[in-house]
């Protein structure tokens, strides 16, 4: 088995955004003291940064979500940290032009609302307006999946090409469809939830309350769950499996094997519904690297019939990928205002 990538127990809390030489903006266009607010919720943590429109990150930080606060702290802490962010760009001599932020869950991106939350726990919230009304700036809310996947389509390793799939596997599975640089929300904005997509009937139960669904198998937290069960070891993360699968021991790879196989199962399924050019790998299971991608591309050969096979990578901009994405989507959306 390859080697295994980085252990992400091993970051940072500082949070070294990269400097990406592409333009953000969709007609190439900057005024040189612009600046985006650009914000990225997750269940644990927030990744927060001024961004400028050529791509670089001006200033990034980091800073605790607590869900269990509920979700009207939640809000006020955003609005709290782009507020600090806004003032912060102007102190600096920028210019705070629009706010990106993205979220989990079921969001509506055309009425800016953050539908619903599981982990963080929003309910119809409208957080676009809320956030526009606090800074005084236009604002857009996007999907944490989706504008990640915008960032890899246009940004990282995606963008060489037309037709991109972002699949981030973390606690769950989720997809995001970039054709020409556009991500696709769906009638509902549940587009790309390829991690309910059914790959083992009769398999273990999954969160949704169906069967065998492939993120019940596959996501990181189903390889530590399952591996549990087999060894008798726990608190063991995904990342702790595919080093173990590596060793050699028995339990760890009958598990890493298994995931592998489900994950082949759901891209082929994927593949005939999108027709890829490329899929990017993300999220925490891609941390394994060549010890996922290497076994995951020869499973998928050998299950490829009259499809082609698109290239599979690794995702190129790491955990800041929802963040440059959210400031790719502030900047689409002033480019589409009237």
């Amino acid at each position: 088995m390859p080697a295994i990538g980085r252990n992400p127990r091993e970051r940072t809390h500082a949070w070294q955004a990269p400097l990406i030489g592409f333009p953000l903006a969709k007609d190439g266009s900057r005024v040189s003291d612009d600046a985006v607010i650009a914000l990225d919720v997750g269940g644990t943590g927030m990744k927060c940064a001024v961004v400028r429109p050529d791509g670089t990150v001006h200033h990034a930080e980091r800073h605790p979500t607590r869900a269990g606060r509920g979700p009207q702290a939640v809000t006020t802490t955003i609005l709290d940290i782009a507020a600090g962010l806004t003032d912060r760009a102007r102190a600096d001599g920028l210019t705070p032009i629009a706010a990106g932020v993205a979220v989990p869950g079921v969001v509506d991106e055309t009425t800016g609302t953050a539908v619903w939350s599981s982990n963080v726990g929003f309910r119809d919230v409208p957080l676009r307006d809320l956030v526009a009304e606090r800074l005084g700036l236009p604002a857009a809310l996007g999907h944490d999946v989706r504008v990640g996947g915008l960032a890899e389509a246009r940004l990282g390793a995606g963008r060489d090409e037309r037709h991109v799939l972002f699949i981030a596997i973390g606690t769950g599975i989720a997809a995001a469809h970039v054709v020409d640089g556009q991500t696709f929300a769906g009638a509902h904005g549940a587009a790309g939830e390829i991690g309910h997509v059914i790959v083992r009937p009769g398999g273990p139960r999954c969160g949704c309350g169906a069967h065998g669904c492939l993120e019940a198998i596959a996501s990181a937290s189903a390889i530590g769950r399952r591996y549990a069960e087999l060894s008798g070891i726990a608190d063991a993360t995904a990342f702790d499996v595919a080093t173990r699968a590596a060793a050699g021991q028995a339990p760890a790879a009958a598990v890493w094997q298994d995931a592998v196989e489900a994950l082949a199962d759901g891209l082929l399924t994927a593949q005939a519904l999108f027709d890829a050019g490329v899929m990017v790998l993300g999220g925490g299971l891609a941390e394994a690297g060549e010890a996922l991608l290497a076994p995951l591309r020869t499973a998928c050969a050998a299950r490829v019939t009259f499809h082609r096979m698109p290239r599979l990578t690794r995702a190129a901009l790491g955990d800041t990928a929802g963040c440059l994405g959210a400031a790719l989507l502030a900047l689409d959306s002033l480019a589409d205002r009237p």
